[in-house]
């Protein structure tokens, strides 16, 4: 049990609780306008081709522990591949079912330290593992981002009064102490791994695998829809929604992904609405169902959650 210290602000955590319930409300709301397209979206899913869509996913995690592992190792930390796997598998269920405090990164940290390595070298290489994962997907930002121009959206925001400027510049100050100290913590993380370039090549290797098979179950899906898009197209606007979701407004994402990718890939993509819904939703369950085999890993991770969550916290997670 943690001390109310190692645990999120009160006044954070309900405003966090309030957006996920709103976000959640809204999307039921939504989903209750277009019910009866959905329903008959529902019965275009082939089965054999979800299921190829879920073994891509299953990928996707594996390449998510690959790409930890060789940045661990690059440390001198002697993990190894069964524990890698586990841990992040672990981590990942955490993510999706365990209660908001219990992230994946908290699960991780805790399996490196029930393991016995380095606490301050597993807590550097989660932000490391993040920012490789935060690069790979910057790759493919400048298709979303196209994506966004040709819609038109930039334009209508550039319209807005100018008090709106004068209140974002405002904020200017904040935001670049903000940015100065995420990057002194970076940097601090980092430096050992620029040591290792081949490392972060590998773990950004992996990273581009992840990516890869992410973006062909939902080519797979949207097909099954009638709705195809793309690959690249779908790369871009899934960059878009991954940026979206790293603001921590709502639990685990919850509502908040699903109304972003309803809004990208309807607004932006072309796809329908109530086939962007039912996309949304399975996307959802892709990585819900992807996650339950770190379920049978718990027991490596939870004695050590209430190590490692003031330990992340010295990093600024």
């Amino acid at each position: 049990m943690t001390s109310r210290s190692d645990s999120a602000p009160p006044r954070l955590s309900w405003l966090r609780l309030f957006s996920t319930a709103l976000a959640l409300i809204l999307m039921v709301y939504l989903l209750q306008q277009h019910w009866a397209e959905i329903t008959d979206a529902i019965t275009r899913i082939d089965p054999a081709r979800f299921a190829l869509a879920m073994g891509l996913m299953l990928v996707s995690r594996l390449a998510v522990s690959g790409r930890w592992h060789v940045l661990l190792r690059a440390a001198n930390v002697p993990i190894t591949w069964r524990q890698s796997i586990r841990i992040t598998l672990a981590g990942l269920f955490a993510g999706n079912f365990l209660p908001s405090t219990v992230g994946g990164d908290v699960a991780r940290l805790a399996g490196t330290l029930q393991a016995g390595y380095d606490s301050a070298v597993s807590a550097a290489s989660l932000l490391v593992d993040r920012l490789v994962g935060l690069a790979g997907m910057a790759l493919a930002m400048p298709l979303g981002v196209q994506q966004l121009l040709a819609s038109g959206l930039l334009q209508a925001s550039a319209s807005s009064p100018a008090s709106s400027l004068a209140a974002a510049g405002g904020m200017g100050g904040k935001l670049l102490g903000w940015i100065r100290s995420v990057l002194s913590r970076v940097m601090e993380a980092i430096r050992l791994w620029l040591k290792h370039p081949w490392a972060l090549l590998a773990s950004l290797f992996f990273t581009l695998v992840h990516m890869a098979c992410i973006f062909l179950a939902m080519y797979i899906l949207l097909a099954d829809l009638h709705d195809p898009l793309p690959f690249w197209t779908i790369a871009g606007l899934w960059s878009l929604v991954y940026v979206i979701t790293l603001v921590p407004f709502t639990i685990n994402a919850l509502g908040l992904q699903e109304i972003s990718i309803t809004f990208a890939f309807s607004q932006l993509g072309g796809v329908s609405e109530p086939h962007s819904l039912m996309f949304a939703v399975l996307v959802r369950l892709l990585f819900m169902l992807a996650s339950l085999p770190g379920a049978l890993f718990l027991s490596d991770v939870l004695p050590g959650i209430s190590k490692a969550q003031p330990l992340l916290k010295k990093f600024g997670r």
